[in-house]
């Protein structure tokens, strides 16, 4: 009777440890992800400040491919505020989803333990 027991506990923790991993290479690159995302939004801002500190009728050149495009102060003001906003929405939505992940893992282990002391009762 032992060792049907043993061997669903050692497949449920050979389980946990793979989704343990899985989360963990998650949760990686959305970190990795979360920093781009800050690094874009802080250029998007320190470019904006800037811009902000010029004449209204300034117009720019904006980098487009292997081009440059005229364009007006405030056309290039407003890409830069909505660069700023999707990364802020983005960012939101990969720590919510990181913390999906981590909560996941953690309510597998906690399946985990109670089977384990299930079984060790018995």
């Amino acid at each position: 009777m032992a060792a049907p027991v043993d061997l669903e506990l050692k497949k449920a923790f050979t389980e946990l440890q793979a989704k343990v991993i899985d989360t963990q290479q998650k949760v990686k690159l959305a970190d990795i992800q979360i920093e781009q995302l800050n690094r874009t939004k802080k250029h998007a801002h320190l470019t904006d400040t800037e811009i902000m500190t010029l004449v209204d009728e300034t117009n720019m050149y904006e980098g487009v491919g292997r081009m440059f495009i005229l364009q007006s102060k405030e056309v290039i003001h407003n890409q830069l505020l909505e660069k700023q906003k999707i990364a802020e929405e983005k960012i939101k939505e990969l720590e919510f989803r990181k913390m999906y992940c981590e909560n996941k893992t953690n309510k597998q282990a906690n399946k985990t333990k109670k089977k384990k002391l299930f079984c060790s009762n018995q």
